[in-house]
């Protein structure tokens, strides 16, 4: 990979950049944390990752969110099927009903007061 010259200003502007947006802290905040870790974590960018609040589809986390979400929507498609079976139960004993959810219009085309 070939390198581009950079300017010392350039470089100056850049660096004056990261720090004002606090970039600089946040990864010496994470590096500090991590040099201070009794045992090393084997995977030092995921923790790095981690610690700066990035959020990967690997993490135990999202994986977690990921099972509930699954999880939901199948419970979704059961109470789906079990409320179209209980529909056409209701609509055996109740032939007469109507089977949308719209509140049936009076006959007489009179208005509630």
């Amino acid at each position: 990979m070939a390198r581009r010259r950079v300017s010392p200003a350039d470089r100056e502007h850049f660096r004056r950049y990261l720090e004002r947006s606090g970039v600089v802290d946040s990864l010496t905040t994470v590096f500090a944390s991590l040099y201070e870790q009794q045992e090393k974590p084997a995977q030092a960018l995921e923790y790095v990752k981690e610690r700066l609040g990035a959020v990967t589809l690997t993490s135990p986390h999202t994986r977690a969110l990921q099972q509930e979400a699954n999880d939901l929507r199948q419970r979704c498609e059961c109470l789906e099927e079990e409320n179209e079976d209980l529909k056409a139960k209701l609509q055996r004993y109740e032939p007469d009903a109507p089977e949308d959810d719209e509140p049936e219009a009076p006959e007489d085309g009179a208005a509630a007061n």
